[in-house]
């Protein structure tokens, strides 16, 4: 039974292969995009790097200087901890863990945030990168573009450049539909 069904896979995989040089040899174009290179280097992908991080940079100074307030109060406690009265100790220990508790608590809500916000930035980019893939499909007349899941793609074929130039384009114009 399993022979058998190895041998289907085969031959569908063999007449597969066998009519792609047969459909390319009948005048189809064929192309492929890189899709994480063009997400990672298309200019709209740095653009909203860099909207998210000065979105968040407040938020995450904030962070930073209650995370330095927290060790200042641990080094206050390491330091004079043994000269304190027991009130004051019991005092900044329990100062201590609630603000530990308040950082968690706000690095939690920062993460989530930035997390929300970067698959909202990402879709948005995904579907412009589909929509210059089309367009420049259209445009050059393309049959078939492949993008993930090709093995491999020879440089004839690769149109990645081709359309991280057109959001580069794009993206010095001005036009970012």
């Amino acid at each position: 039974m399993v022979r058998m069904l190895s041998r289907g896979i085969a031959i569908a995989i063999v007449l597969f292969v066998a009519s792609v040089p047969l459909t390319y040899a009948q005048g189809s174009k064929l192309a492929f995009v890189n899709v994480p290179k063009v997400l990672e280097q298309a200019p709209q992908a740095v653009a909203a790097n860099r909207r998210l991080e000065k979105e968040f940079e407040p938020r995450n100074r904030a962070l930073l200087k209650m995370r330095k307030d927290l060790r200042d109060l641990e080094d206050r406690l390491q330091h004079e901890g043994v000269t304190m009265s027991e009130s004051q100790l019991r005092k900044l220990e329990t100062d201590i863990r609630s603000r530990k508790r308040e950082i968690g608590r706000t690095q939690d809500d920062y993460r989530e945030d930035l997390n929300i916000r970067r698959n909202d930035e990402l879709r948005r980019l995904q579907k412009r990168v589909y929509e210059a893939i089309v367009e420049l499909a259209k445009k050059e007349k393309y049959d078939i573009v492949m993008g993930d899941g090709v093995i491999y793609a020879a440089d004839s074929v690769d149109i990645t450049d081709q359309v991280l130039k057109k959001l580069s384009n794009e993206s010095k114009s001005g036009s970012s539909k």
